[in-house]
């Protein structure tokens, strides 16, 4: 049976007030977005000093504010917190939300960030190591009466985890990223979703690369949704559009792969992207989501995939 096709809005807390990330939020949830993602960060990239919100505190809030949006990160950074003690986290947001909640989960890779908050920065290959043990213990947590996990980074003894997650078995879980040996080889074992992020030379590849890895560890990959980390430039006419991606085209890496046009024509490129596999969209819109865009997407694009 085919996959629904989502479009949820990636827009990062950058420089917002609790106020503005509520408003947003809920206008989401009136336009029919399927879901809301935050970012796994302590600040805005070069600009430290704007409002930038902690994201499970910040997810927590919204789950209060809103009653049928989905709410997630993209993606938690696994190093960042015990892998334990986010489960519990994450079960609570749930409860909150009433089994809301989208779990997405990545290996990190902010240095400057690492250092700043006092947190060791391994290797890459090390990093992933951990992430492999953390959601293997994120799972046991949700859906074990006691957890214990014995891991070379992590260790879990007879840890209770109540209450469980509303959803059942577990919160989806996504793992964003693409690296092709190990990271796609967790998505295979772990994950309930992939997120392709912006910026990759061939999505194609990228696919039959995890299709692989699903057919070494006996996993069919049609269980896998698959979702795309996707700029939108969109605008009501070919002027306007070409106006906003003067801006947008510097906003690497999601420029690279991202797309721009009028509705119809967005419509078009979305359907080339469904053709590939894809069926889930966390949208960057290349003006960070203003109202008129969240509104002129939910009105003209999103009616031709219901």
């Amino acid at each position: 049976m085919a996959r629904k096709i989502r479009f949820g809005v990636f827009a990062p807390q950058a420089g917002q007030t609790w106020e503005a990330l509520v408003q947003r939020a809920q206008l989401c949830e009136r336009l029919g977005y399927h879901s809301l993602w935050l970012v796994d960060h302590m600040w805005t990239g070069r600009m430290p000093d704007l409002d930038h919100p902690e994201c499970l505190a910040a997810m927590a809030g919204l789950a209060a504010k809103t009653e049928q949006l989905r709410i997630g990160t993209l993606v938690i950074c696994n190093s960042y917190r015990n892998p334990a003690l986010l489960a519990k986290t994450l079960s609570t947001i749930d409860n909150i939300s009433n089994g809301r909640l989208e779990v997405g989960l990545g290996a990190g890779w902010m240095a400057e960030e690492y250092k700043a908050y006092g947190y060791e920065f391994p290797a890459m290959a090390v990093r992933l190591k951990q992430l492999g043990e953390g959601v293997q213990i994120l799972k046991l947590m949700f859906t074990e009466k006691r957890t214990s996990f014995a891991g070379k980074y992590y260790q879990v003894q007879d840890a209770p985890n109540a209450p469980k997650p509303v959803q059942k078995p577990h919160p989806p879980i996504t793992i964003g990223g693409s690296g092709e040996k190990v990271m796609l080889k967790l998505v295979a074992k772990y994950a309930d979703r992939w997120n392709c992020p912006a910026g990759y030379s061939s999505f194609e590849d990228k696919f039959n690369v995890l299709k692989q890895h699903c057919k070494d560890v006996g996993r069919d990959v049609n269980t896998i949704e698959i979702s795309e980390q996707l700029l939108v430039c969109i605008a009501k006419s070919d002027d306007e559009v070409e106006q906003k991606w003067s801006m947008a085209k510097n906003m690497r890496p999601f420029s690279i792969t991202g797309i721009k046009g009028t509705p119809k024509q967005i419509v078009e490129q979305l359907k080339a992207r469904i053709a590939m596999g894809i069926t889930t969209f966390t949208i960057f819109f290349s003006d960070l989501a203003q109202p008129p865009t969240l509104e002129l997407f939910a009105h003209e694009v999103m009616p031709a995939f219901a």
